[in-house]
């Protein structure tokens, strides 16, 4: 079984803050996936999501002085709740408005992967996680954030199964 993380900038006004409206946008999206990945609209994360996010929240070693913006990469956002006549079904989504997609794009331009890695080295490389995987991840990330932040856009985000 696959699951992944799924994100989709967009601009902010042409979003409804509505689940169903939200899941139906986003399952298009995510059939429309690679032609999305090439314009560098969508980005997503098979399994590893979680692990992703603990290497980003090595920063809380490393930035004591910082709000905590490397939440905002993986699980940041504002969760958008079922409508009551949501379909079950339909993906848990997450909605991160444009200013924190700046916040988000500053923390990975700002965070050096290499200064990061070297606190979850020895715990990572025990549980087997590949360093060249992690750095793809923050790279690409960076990479999506920045263009979506440039464009001024916002992040939606679902979890499919």
């Amino acid at each position: 079984m696959s699951i992944y993380l799924h994100f989709r900038a967009v601009a902010e006004s042409e979003i409804r803050d509505d689940h169903t409206w939200l899941a139906a946008f986003m399952s298009e999206a995510r059939e429309n996936d690679e032609a999305e990945y090439a314009a560098g609209i969508a980005y997503s994360i098979n399994k590893s999501w979680n692990a992703v996010n603990d290497l980003h929240a090595a920063a809380d070693a490393l930035y004591t002085d910082a709000d905590e913006p490397w939440t905002l990469p993986i699980y940041g956002g504002r969760p958008v709740p079922h409508s009551a006549d949501a379909d079950p079904s339909d993906p848990p989504l997450m909605l991160l408005e444009p200013p924190e997609v700046s916040q988000a794009a500053r923390f990975l331009t700002t965070a050096s992967f290499d200064d990061l890695w070297n606190v979850v080295d020895a715990k990572f490389t025990a549980l087997g996680w590949a360093r060249q995987e992690h750095l793809e991840h923050h790279r690409d990330l960076q990479e999506f954030y920045g263009q979506a932040a440039a464009a001024g856009h916002a992040v939606v985000k679902a979890v499919w199964a």
